[in-house]
């Protein structure tokens, strides 16, 4: 069973979920993260990410960066709920030997006091088996700064943009060096007011990721491949939407929209039209590009 067709599965059996003790379940699977609201009234996003090894990253890979990375997934998610991360909780199953334990939550708790997250708890394992691979997970929760901001509200005639620059992340190595886009995502909040409909992040490439904004949102999204912003050694549009782990926010508003955020540039990449998918137009041609990208 492919990811998605897991996820979909996870999605049609969360289908009124209800949560205890009074909590309303705001959002439930099927976004960036859950959000629930307290019987008080306050708004709490919670998310969780895994880092293995051997699929996030390379055996070898620098302690720090390893730490820096597992916490920044879970950042970015907060960043595109349009939230604020407050707290972290980190669990980690250890390969039978692992002698840099110390040094590994050393920076995860590091990384997650950098984001405003600092770690509050967790729990540690080894494995029995040599060749269990290093495997991370981080939980954050958050606030929203207004909101939140789901996938599920982008509306036709809305614009399409992304920030930042797209593509090569895993050849670059920016996959583990990127900073997740709060503080962008907090000004975007502030400037767009209401005007923000719909958000987020770019993990497995834009071609999936806004394929499962457009179905949250029951609208199809039009990209066009000549407008899109793409690092240097990208050579296609191809890449710029499949090669995922861009970490970027990809949104939809209405209205005028800044052509930078926090200096981080804002692209227009499209615009929500009424039907269903994603498509990009490239040379007069229009490809189906709501798989494209990344899935397990």
């Amino acid at each position: 069973m492919r990811e998605s067709e897991l996820l979909e599965h996870i999605y049609a059996r969360s289908a009124g979920i209800r949560a205890s003790g009074g909590w309303a379940v705001v959002v439930g699977p099927g976004d960036d993260a859950a959000v629930l609201r307290s019987p008080k009234g306050d708004t709490l996003i919670v998310t969780v990410d895994q880092l293995v090894e051997g699929r996030h990253h390379q055996t070898g890979t620098a302690i720090d960066l390893i730490a820096r990375k597992a916490v920044a997934r879970s950042v970015s998610d907060i960043a595109a709920m349009g939230g604020r991360p407050t707290w972290a909780t980190a669990t980690a199953v250890l390969p039978p030997g692992f002698t840099r334990a110390d040094e590994l939550f050393d920076r995860m708790a590091h990384w997650a006091g950098v984001w405003g997250c600092p770690l509050v708890g967790g729990d540690l394992a080894t494995h029995h088996s040599p060749k269990h691979p290093l495997t991370l997970t981080v939980t954050i929760a958050g606030v929203p700064e207004r909101g939140p901001v789901t996938r599920s509200g982008a509306r036709v005639g809305d614009g399409v943009y992304v920030t930042g620059l797209l593509g090569g992340s895993l050849d670059s190595g920016r996959h583990l060096t990127f900073d997740p886009r709060v503080h962008e995502a907090a000004g975007l909040v502030g400037v767009l007011g209401d005007r923000l409909h719909a958000m987020i992040d770019l993990s497995d490439g834009l071609g999936r990721d806004a394929g499962r904004l457009a179905a949250a949102s029951g609208v199809r999204v039009e990209i066009d491949a000549a407008a899109l912003p793409m690092h240097p050694g990208v050579l296609d549009w191809n890449a710029a939407m499949g090669d995922g782990e861009d970490y970027e926010l990809c949104f939809c508003a209405e209205g005028a929209v800044p052509d930078a955020i926090e200096g981080v540039p804002i692209t227009r990449v499209g615009t929500v039209v009424a039907g269903s998918g994603c498509v990009v137009e490239a040379l007069g041609e229009r490809h189906d590009v709501s798989a494209l990208g990344w899935d397990h």
